[in-house]
């Protein structure tokens, strides 16, 4: 196998540094460095040292921060994928691409929610998914682009908003300046095309919205003059039904899900060049990620569940920042890093008051400037359905899943509400190790057990009414011993079939 002049250094000082220590070192240090073929031009290290110190900003950075909705992990050439998406790869290659980098909740509001306010979904008590005529997040947060707007920022959203649209719950009610999109998803109906609160079309053309936001943003760019600018752009798809303009049908060979993900990279495309020309390039901060993991059709990558899943298939997204001089360019990190994050990140590099609400979120600058690991904080899955429901804790690799759903909307639309069930024993995953969570390791650590159950503890307090609730009710809502670790609950008590056989400790 063909291997860059870089990763080859990389993987000969690895080796030369490990002689001295044991086999599984050397091995654990070259795994976590070595990329897909498809990054192999770009330079890896595990400490990106002096070169990626920041230098201090001339001027405060614009933000353009792009979002899909339901582009999975391994959606991205650079992640892996062989849809053509050569300018996320550019992308990718002048800035860094994070490997374990999470949305805040597995499905479209909720997610939205969590990124633009740095807080759990549940706090602001936002839905999973906001059907239209539905009231949003509660009035009293603010989100970045309120943030944005507050320090001087022009701040435009382009693109699906989903979240609410009602009077009071609009973009142009959270803090931006303008907006142009549709109000949710792409397979709700009607879907107006709206200009600030008015509508300028009842039914849009789902076919010409990547080309039209692209189109709307475009413009915005060559208009913004001196004043620095946030402009949060989210893309419809490859939400289902994915869709793609004239230009792009049956173009990439990866049917309508990889048409739509290959005119958006088009569409990036169209505004780095656009960036370039006005020279607002190296003064802009580009983030370039997905709301959560893909649904019926998309790649996950290698980690378990799709989207509405808290398995990590269900929030791991991909994650591109450039922002020359700061963000060391072709880096690769492994460290731990979330949508929450991004607030507290950006308000930190734009000079931007704090929030009157406590965040959830934490400063990763150090990462992103320096590939350092962010402040570990522990982070909660929420279920989707009904999501005040705790599914699992993580703090770093250690994932501990405490309850789960009996549906999963990916694999089957049931009617009508899922219940949440704890399960009747906690499962420990170590996501160094196993990140497909394929492997259950409670038993093996009773101690990291008893210390994640401990900050569960010590967090449920702090949320508000109906996640406490919750939690009580599902303590005397618990799944028959009968069910396997990973697997959705079984709540039928009874005999067994006359040919099962059971452990002891999985019988009722």
């Amino acid at each position: 196998m063909l291997v860059c002049a870089g990763l080859h250094r990389f993987l000969l000082s690895n080796f030369r540094g490990c002689m001295s220590n044991d086999r599984r070192t050397f091995l654990k240090t070259m795994a976590a460095g070595i990329v897909s073929p498809a990054m192999a031009a770009v330079a890896v290290s595990p400490t990106l040292g002096a070169a990626a110190q920041a230098t201090k900003p001339k001027a405060r950075p614009n933000v353009l921060l792009m979002i899909c909705d339901d582009l999975g992990y391994g959606d991205l050439g650079c992640y892996g994928s062989k849809i053509p998406t050569p300018n996320l790869d550019r992308l990718a290659a002048d800035g860094m691409r994070c490997m374990r980098h999470n949305s805040g909740h597995p499905i479209c509001s909720a997610s939205r929610a969590s990124l633009l306010t740095g807080r759990y979904a549940t706090r602001s008590h936002t839905k999973g998914a906001l059907f239209p005529k539905q009231a949003g997040m509660d009035r009293e947060e603010q989100t970045m682009a309120d943030l944005f707007r507050a320090g001087g920022y022009k701040t435009h959203c382009i693109g699906k908003w989903h979240l609410g649209d009602i009077a009071g719950h609009w973009p142009t009610d959270r803090g931006f300046d303008s907006f142009y999109g549709v109000p949710y998803s792409d397979d709700m109906q009607p879907l107006p095309l709206v200009r600030g609160t008015t509508s300028l079309e009842a039914d849009t053309d789902r076919d010409e919205l990547t080309p039209r936001y692209t189109e709307e943003a475009v413009k915005l760019l060559n208009q913004t003059g001196k004043s620095p600018f946030f402009l949060y752009l989210a893309y419809s798809y490859p939400h289902d039904p994915a869709r793609g303009s004239k230009a792009f049908r049956g173009k990439s060979n990866f049917g309508d899900v990889g048409d739509s993900i290959e005119e958006i990279d088009w569409s990036v495309g169209q505004l780095m060049n656009t960036l370039k020309t006005n020279g607002q390039l190296d003064n802009t901060v580009v983030i370039f990620t997905s709301d959560h993991g893909p649904w019926f059709q998309g790649n996950p990558g290698l980690v378990r569940g799709r989207k509405a899943s808290t398995f990590e298939g269900g929030s791991r997204v991909p994650f591109l920042m450039r922002w020359k001089g700061h963000v060391p360019s072709g880096a690769v990190s492994q460290e731990w890093s979330n949508h929450l994050n991004l607030l507290p990140t950006l308000s930190a590099w734009c000079g931007l008051q704090k929030p009157k609400l406590p965040l959830d979120g934490v400063d990763s600058s150090a990462l992103f400037l320096h590939g350092a690991p962010a402040p570990e904080k522990p982070v909660i899955y929420f279920s989707t359905v009904g999501n005040a429901n705790i599914h699992c804790i993580r703090v770093g690799s250690w994932k501990l899943r405490v309850a789960q759903s009996d549906g999963q909307i990916y694999i089957n639309d049931r009617p009508g509400s899922t219940t949440n069930y704890l399960l009747p024993h906690p499962e420990l995953y170590n996501l160094d190790l196993d990140p497909t969570e394929a492997y259950d390791v409670a038993k093996k650590h009773p101690d990291v057990v008893a210390r994640l159950q401990g900050e569960l503890k010590s967090l449920i307090p702090t949320f508000p009414d109906d996640v406490i609730k919750a939690w009580q009710e599902m303590q005397g809502r618990v799944c028959s011993v009968t069910t396997p670790p990973g697997a959705v609950p079984r709540i039928v008590k009874g005999p067994l079939p006359s040919w099962a056989w059971e452990p002891e400790n999985r019988r009722d």
